[in-house]
């Protein structure tokens, strides 16, 4: 018996900003002189990674993408009143509870549709993508369109967008390490298929019974 996590629009929006970040995050490094410092453009069908002029381009492309998804995804659940990603009061307490009981074997706490890390993390990628989005289109309103802004906007401009690239990046790494503990893995096919065994549903998250049982398939 299976149970709907993640319906398909979700699924897609996740794997498009997914995509989106990953693009501009190799798109970026390629505009540095990474690639032919390192030879990396000189490996087969890589020849592009050593232009700049292709990266900076694909980093719009790539930036035009991350914002649609972004913009839709807020939109679309903040009109639909869908906020179970959104952290709760108590988050940080019910996170180290979760942790330490996946460590020591003990029992969890009671968890909603997201477990509060979950909730703590979504808030976290949440608010670098906004930075990152914030920041890139005032470095692109300076170097694209050509407008003249301060130098001292455009230097925190830049300096945040550099933090935010760091944080994202880290944070990416975190999200992938979170499926290492066991208790975790089961949630890792909602992100493909959409559905988690509904036993795995009923017995870590409790307090999303009423809407697993409508959900039944």
């Amino acid at each position: 018996m299976k149970v709907y996590r993640q319906s398909l629009q979700n699924r897609i929006i996740h794997w498009g900003i997914a995509i989106s970040i990953f693009g501009l995050i190799l798109s970026g490094l390629f505009e540095m002189p990474i690639a032919k410092r390192y030879f990396i453009n000189t490996l087969p069908f890589m020849g592009w990674a050593g232009n700049y002029w292709i990266n900076l381009t694909l980093h719009y492309i790539f930036a035009f993408t991350l914002i649609f998804f972004s913009v839709f995804h807020v939109i679309y659940h903040g009109f639909m009143g869908e906020f179970d990603a959104v952290p709760k009061k108590g988050d940080v307490k019910k996170s180290y509870l979760v942790i330490k009981a996946m460590i020591t074997g003990g029992e969890e706490p009671a968890s909603e549709k997201y477990l509060p890390e979950q909730r703590l993390a979504y808030l976290a990628i949440a608010f670098t993508i906004f930075v990152l989005i914030v920041t890139g289109l005032i470095k692109t309103y300076k170097n694209l369109l050509g407008f003249d802004i301060s130098n001292s906007l455009y230097y925190w401009a830049a300096t945040l967008h550099n933090v935010g690239f760091i944080l994202i990046f880290l944070l990416i790494i975190a999200h992938l390490l979170a499926f290492i503990p066991k208790a975790n893995r089961k949630l890792l096919p909602a992100m493909f298929s959409g559905k988690i065994d509904i036993d795995y549903a009923k017995h870590r998250h409790s307090l999303w019974k009423a809407k697993i049982c409508e959900d039944e398939v």
